[in-house]
This record gives C-alpha cells, sequence and structure tokens, in this order.
C-alpha cells in the first residue's frame, strides 16, 4: 500500500490487518469488507486525487518522518527510565 501511495497509485484493500491504520478511505483509495465492493471501488477510481495520495504518503510514511517518529519514541522511553533526582532528595 505504501510503495503505491508513494507513487501517487490509489489502492483498493480489504479491511484487514493494518489496512484501516495505513489507507484513508476515500483520500488515498479505497477500503472494502468483500470483492463486490472492491470491484465497485474499481469503478470510483477518478474520484482519487493522485496529488492528493503522494502528500498523504509525503505526510506520513517518508523515510525521514518515520526516522524521526522513532527518535522521539526513543527519547521518551528514555526520559521515561531516567531516574527522577528531586524524588531522591524526599525520600
Amino acid at each position: 500500500m505504501i510503495e503505491a501511495m508513494a507513487c501517487g497509485c490509489p489502492v483498493i484493500a480489504m479491511r484487514r490487518g493494518s489496512v484501516p491504520e495505513v489507507m484513508d478511505d476515500g483520500v488515498t483509495g479505497f477500503v472494502v469488507d468483500n470483492v463486490d465492493e472492491a470491484v465497485a471501488a474499481c469503478f470510483r477510481l477518478h474520484e482519487i486525487d493522485r496529488k492528493r495520495v503522494r502528500a498523504q504518503f509525503e505526510k506520513r510514511f517518508t523515510s525521514r518522518r518515520m526516522a524521526e517518529d522513532y527518535v522521539n519514541l526513543y527519547r521518551r522511553l528514555i526520559a521515561a527510565r531516567q531516574p527522577r533526582y528531586k524524588q531522591w532528595q524526599t525520600e
């Protein structure tokens, strides 16, 4: 899904696994529940703006964005494990 979105290609995907978290239904493609809905979605692909698909990829899935998210997560985890000096003083 992400590779297709990087190319500005709309995606039609079944609502399973990570699909609801990765896809923006009606923006980056269509999230469907069965084959009939997938077929119907094929006829609606013209509704999806390919530039907007690429923009969503840029906003959420570039390597820079994901690396920044990991760094922020690691910082929060490290900060949570740091002893609190002031707590030691009062005990």
